[in-house]
C-alpha cells in the first residue's frame, strides 16, 4: 500500500510562526505564538492530508558542511530572540505529544534530512508532502514530491508542484539552486553575484538553462552585467553549492520507522492545558479511559436535621457549569471522618438546620472551591461562615503552575483518584446533560469523601513550605471577600452603554467616509482583499507583505505604513473603534444580570505569580489608552441613587516593591523623596539633569522600568520602542550599570532559584524552576528570567491581596455602608454613600499603604465621581 509521508521542517516552521503572530504569553509567562503558529498549521495539515509517516527534522547546531565550504554562511542572522528560544522544548514536547517522529543530524540541517526521506520515499513511489516556511525546499518537488509553504498566519500555505514552479518562475524544482546561485540569498547570508536580483536571474536562466550554462555562453552578456558575472563567477558557483540541498545525507532513520499513529490524546491534553490552548481544548473530542475506583458508601438524605451536621465537615456543592452566578446547582454533598451524605438542593433550601449550621463560625467546613460555593449559595439566601479549608486554594499554593479547574485534577497530584472528571459525568458541548440520579450522586459523594481524604496531605505540604500563614491569613480569608464581592455585583447603567454603542457607530460612519474620500472610492474596510487593491494598487503604496489572497493588511503592516499616507490613520482609528464597539460595549451589554449588574468571576487560583484575573465579563482587560475606551468606565455606576464611585490606585507598586528587594541606594532615594521615577532613571540613564529629560527620553525609561519586572529581552525593548535589538541591549546594559542594586538582585535571584528550585515572595508564595539548571539553554534562560520578574509581581499580588482584607476589616470594624466591588490590577473600587466619602479619605489610604511595610513608602491615589471613569 501506497505511503503518504509528511517530512516537516521544525527550525523554518517554528521561526515563521514566532515572526507571523504577535507575541502571546500563558498565564505562567511563557511565549506561546511560535508553538501556537506550528500546532494551528499541523492541525490544518493532519486533518486535510490524513498522512501514514511523518517526520519533523530539526537543525542539529550551528555549524555544517557548508560553513568549511563558505566560512560566513548564515553569519549575518541575528541571534534568535530568547522568546522564541524558550519554545523550542514545548515545541518538542508538544510534538511528541503528537507522537510524530523527530530528527536531527550533526553537520547537517534539516533541509538535508528532508531531501534525503524524500528522495527514498521517491524512489519507493510514496507520496511526499514537504512543509517549510523556506522556499529554498521548492528545489525538491518532484511528480511524487509537492512542497508546500507556509505564509502569513502559518495555516495559509501555497503548493510547490513542478506545474507551479514553471507557472511561478518557467523555472524546473531543480533550477531553485541556480536561481539562488546568482541571486543570493540574504536570509543565508548566501552572496550570489552582487548586483542580480531575482528578475536578472531569472531572465539569464531562461537563456541559458544554469548557472554553468550562463558562463559557457558569458561572451553574450555585456557591459557591467558582463563585468559582474565574470568578477563574481567563483561566488556564483560556491552560492550554488549552498543552496543544493544534500539528499544522501548519512540519516539514520527510515521510512517504516517514520509511521504516524495519531496524537496520544491524554498528552495532548496536558501541553494544551499548559500552554493555555483553550480553544483547541475545547474542539479536541476524545474520552479518557475510566479507572478502577474504591467502593463508596454514602447515604442519600430528603431530610437535613442538626443531628446529621457536625463540628467539621467537608461540604461540596455541585454545579452544572463554572458559571456559578447562574448555573443550575444540583445538590450537595457531606462528609465526616466515617460518613457520607448526599442532599438534593431542595432539601438542602428546605432546612433551618442547615442554614444555621452554615452560618456557624464554629462549625468547620472543608470546600473544594469555597469562593465558587459563597457565591453561589449566595442567590439562596445562604451565607456562610467557619471555612476552614479550601482544597483549591491549599493545592494552588503548594505548586502554582497546574491548573485548577477539575477537583479530580487537582487531587491526582496527591495520588488520588476515586473521582471522575466532571466531563466524563456530564459529556461536552451539544452532548452535556445531567446523568441519571444514580451517577450524579456517587459523583458528589466521592466528591465530599475526597475533599475529606485529601485535606491532610495538603496541609502537611504547606506546613513543611511554610505556606501556611499566606494559605491561611490572606488566600482563604481572601476568597471569602471575592465571594461576596461577585454575588453582590456592580451596577451598570445599560442605556449609556447603548448610547455609547450608538455614538461609535456615528464616529465610524464619519470615519467610514473620510477613508472613502482619501480612497477616491467605496469599498469593504473589512474586507482585506479590497483594502489591499486600494493601498497597493490604486495609491501606490509599498507593498509589506503579501499572502495567498493578496495584500496583507495586518496591524503590523498598516503601523509601517503610517506617515506614507493619511488614510492609514484613519483605517487604524476604524479598526480600534469597531473592536471596541464590538467586543466591549456589546460585549459587555451581554454580561449585564437581570438585576442590572455584572457579576465577574475573579479567578483566585490561576496565575503563577498570585494575580488576580477576571472572567464573564474581563474586566481586566477594558482598554484606557483611547478615550473611547475609557468611556466605557461612564456605564459603572453606584447601585444606590446618590451613592459616588471610589477608586484607590497604587502608584508604581512593582517598582516599589523592586526598590525594596534590590534595595538600590538610588530607586529608594527617588522613591523617598516621592521624585518621578522615570524621569529619574532617565536622568541616570542617559547622564543629563531633571530639565534636560526629553518626553522621548522619559518613555525608553519607562519602557526598560517595566521591562525589567516583566524580564524583557532586547528584542522584547526593541519592539516595544521600535529601535535595533543592539540599541536596545545597550540601553539595557546601560540601566543596569546606573542601577547596581537592580543588577546584584537579578544575579542573586537566580542563585538563589539554583539552589532551592524556586523562588518566594515577600509572603513565601513560591514559583518553582524546575528548569533552573537545566542544561538546555533555553529552558535554562527562561527560568532565569522567571526567577527575576516573579518575586516582584507576586509580591505587589501579595500586598494588594492583603489590602483587600485590610479594607474588608476595617469597613465592618468601622460599620460602614461603604461595598468593595472590585479590584482590577493595582486598583480597588468602591461604592460609598457621600456622607463616608471623609472618612473613607484617611481610611481607604491609610489601610492600602500599611498592607505591608517595606524600605520604600507605598503610595496611593484616591478619587471618586459619580462614575468609576469620573475617579481619574
Amino acid at each position: 500500500m501506497a505511503k503518504k509521508i509528511l517530512l516537516l521542517d521544525g527550525n523554518s516552521l517554528a521561526y515563521r510562526a514566532f515572526f507571523a503572530l504577535p507575541l502571546l504569553t500563558n498565564e505562567q509567562g511563557i511565549h506561546t505564538n511560535a508553538v501556537y503558529g506550528f500546532t494551528m498549521m499541523l492541525q490544518k495539515i493532519l486533518e486535510e492530508e490524513q498522512p501514514t509517516h511523518m517526520i519533523v527534522a530539526f537543525d542539529a547546531g550551528k555549524t555544517t558542511f557548508r560553513n568549511e565550504m563558505f566560512g560566513e554562511y548564515k553569519g549575518g542572522r541575528q541571534k534568535t530572540p530568547p522568546e522564541l528560544s524558550e519554545q523550542f522544548p514545548y515545541l518538542r514536547k508538544l510534538i511528541d505529544a503528537y507522537r510524530i517522529k523527530t530528527y536531527e543530524l550533526p553537520n547537517y540541517e534539516a533541509d538535508d534530512i528532508i531531501g534525503t526521506l524524500s528522495l527514498e520515499a521517491e524512489k519507493e513511489g510514496d507520496e511526499v508532502i514537504v512543509i517549510s516556511g523556506d522556499k529554498d525546499l521548492t528545489q525538491l518537488a518532484s511528480a511524487s514530491t509537492t512542497v508546500y509553504i507556509t505564509r502569513k498566519g502559518m495555516t495559509d500555505i501555497e503548493k510547490y508542484t513542478v506545474d507551479h514552479i514553471r507557472e511561478k518562475y518557467n523555472l524546473a524544482p531543480l533550477q531553485i539552486i541556480d536561481m539562488k546561485g546568482l541571486m543570493g540569498d540574504a536570509s543565508d547570508n548566501i552572496p550570489g553575484v552582487p548586483g542580480v536580483g531575482e528578475k536578472t536571474a531569472l531572465k539569464l536562466l531562461a537563456a541559458h538553462g544554469s548557472v554553468e550554462g550562463v558562463y559557457e555562453a558569458i561572451d553574450q552578456q555585456k557591459g557591467k552585467m558582463k563585468e559582474k558575472l565574470v568578477a563574481n563567477e567563483d561566488l556564483a558557483y560556491i552560492s550554488k553549492k549552498l543552496a543544493t540541498i544534500e539528499r544522501s545525507a548519512p540519516v539514520e532513520v527510515s521510512i517504516e520507522e517514520l509511521s504516524y499513529p495519531g496524537p496520544d490524546h491524554d498528552e495532548l491534553v496536558k501541553v494544551w492545558n499548559e500552554l493555555a490552548f483553550k480553544s483547541l481544548l475545547e474542539k479536541l473530542d476524545y474520552t479518557a479511559e475510566e479507572t478502577t475506583k474504591k467502593e463508596l458508601e454514602f447515604e442519600v438524605l430528603t431530610e437535613l436535621d442538626a443531628s446529621i451536621l457536625e463540628d467539621e465537615m467537608a461540604i461540596h456543592l455541585e454545579m452544572y457549569d463554572e458559571q456559578y452566578h447562574t448555573c443550575d446547582l444540583l445538590g450537595v454533598s457531606l462528609a465526616t471522618a466515617d460518613k457520607t451524605y448526599v442532599v438534593p438542593m431542595e432539601t438542602i433550601t428546605q432546612s433551618q438546620a442547615f442554614k444555621e449550621w452554615f452560618a456557624d463560625d464554629s462549625k468547620k467546613k472543608y470546600m473544594s472551591d469555597s469562593k465558587a460555593a459563597t457565591a453561589a449559595f449566595y442567590r439562596y439566601g445562604l451565607g456562610v461562615d467557619g471555612v476552614d479549608f479550601d482544597l483549591m486554594l491549599g493545592a494552588y499554593i503548594v505548586n502554582p503552575s497546574l491548573t485548577y479547574t477539575d477537583l479530580a485534577n487537582i487531587v491526582q497530584e496527591y495520588g488520588y483518584t476515586d473521582v471522575a472528571q466532571n466531563e466524563q459525568i456530564y459529556g461536552k458541548g451539544a452532548k452535556k446533560a445531567v446523568p441519571e440520579a444514580a451517577i450524579l450522586n456517587e459523583h458528589m459523594a466521592r466528591k465530599a469523601r475526597t475533599i475529606w481524604e485529601v485535606r491532610p496531605m495538603v496541609l502537611k505540604k504547606l506546613q513543611e513550605n511554610e505556606q501556611f500563614d499566606l494559605y491561611n491569613k490572606l488566600e482563604l480569608p481572601l476568597a471569602t471577600i471575592l465571594g461576596e464581592m461577585e454575588s453582590f455585583g456592580v451596577k451598570v447603567d445599560k442605556e449609556q452603554l447603548v448610547e455609547m454603542g450608538k455614538d461609535l457607530s456615528h464616529k465610524l460612519e464619519k470615519i467610514e467616509f473620510d477613508i472613502y474620500g482619501l480612497a477616491g472610492e467605496r469599498f469593504n474596510i473589512n474586507s482585506p482583499k479590497q483594502l489591499g487593491v486600494i493601498l497597493f494598487e490604486k495609491l501606490g503604496l509599498p507593498v509589506q507583505k503579501k499572502t495567498k489572497t493578496g495584500y496583507s493588511t495586518a496591524a503590523d503592516v498598516l503601523e509601517k505604513l503610517e506617515g506614507k499616507h493619511e488614510v492609514i490613520s484613519y483605517i487604524l482609528m476604524y479598526r480600534q473603534l469597531g473592536k471596541i464597539r464590538s467586543t466591549y460595549i456589546e460585549g459587555l451589554l451581554k454580561e449585564i444580570h437581570e438585576d442590572g449588574k455584572v457579576h465577574t468571576r475573579f479567578q483566585q487560583a490561576l496565575t503563577t505569580t498570585g494575580r488576580l484575573s477576571s472572567i464573564n465579563p474581563n474586566l481586566q482587560n477594558i482598554p484606557v489608552r483611547l478615550e473611547e475606551g475609557r468611556k466605557i468606565r461612564k456605564a459603572f455606576v453606584p447601585s444606590q441613587p446618590g451613592w459616588v464611585m471610589v477608586a484607590a490606585d497604587y502608584s508604581q507598586i512593582e517598582l516599589r516593591v523592586l526598590a525594596d528587594m534590590s534595595k538600590d541606594e538610588s530607586l529608594i532615594e527617588a522613591f523617598q523623596n516621592d521624585m518621578d521615577i522615570h524621569t529619574k532613571t532617565a536622568m541616570d540613564v542617559y547622564g543629563v539633569g531633571a530639565e534636560d529629560v526629553t518626553p522621548n527620553m522619559r518613555r525608553a525609561a519607562k519602557a526598560v522600568n517595566f521591562g525589567i519586572v516583566y524580564g524583557i529581552s532586547d528584542y522584547g525593548l526593541s519592539q516595544n520602542l521600535n529601535i535595533t535589538r543592539k540599541e536596545a541591549a545597550e540601553f539595557i546594559d546601560t540601566y543596569l550599570k546606573s542601577f547596581p542594586g537592580v543588577k546584584r538582585y537579578m544575579d542573586e535571584s537566580i542563585q538563589m532559584a539554583k539552589k532551592n528550585g524556586f523562588v518566594t515572595t515577600i509572603m513565601n508564595r513560591r514559583r518553582y524552576l524546575p528548569d533552573i539548571n537545566s542544561s538546555n539553554f533555553n529552558l535554562r534562560s527562561f527560568a532565569e528570567r522567571t526567577a527575576m520578574n516573579t518575586p516582584i509581581q507576586g509580591s505587589a499580588a501579595d500586598i494588594i491581596k492583603k489590602a483587600m482584607i485590610d479594607m474588608a476589616d476595617a469597613l465592618k470594624r468601622e460599620n460602614m455602608q461603604t461595598r468593595m466591588l472590585l479590584q482590577v490590577h493595582d486598583e480597588l473600587i468602591f461604592e460609598a454613600p457621600p456622607n463616608e466619602l471623609e472618612k473613607l479619605k484617611t481610611l481607604v489610604p491609610q489601610a492600602m499603604e500599611s498592607a505591608v511595610t517595606l524600605n520604600v513608602p507605598l503610595k496611593v491615589d484616591f478619587a471618586f465621581g459619580d462614575t468609576w471613569y469620573d475617579t481619574k
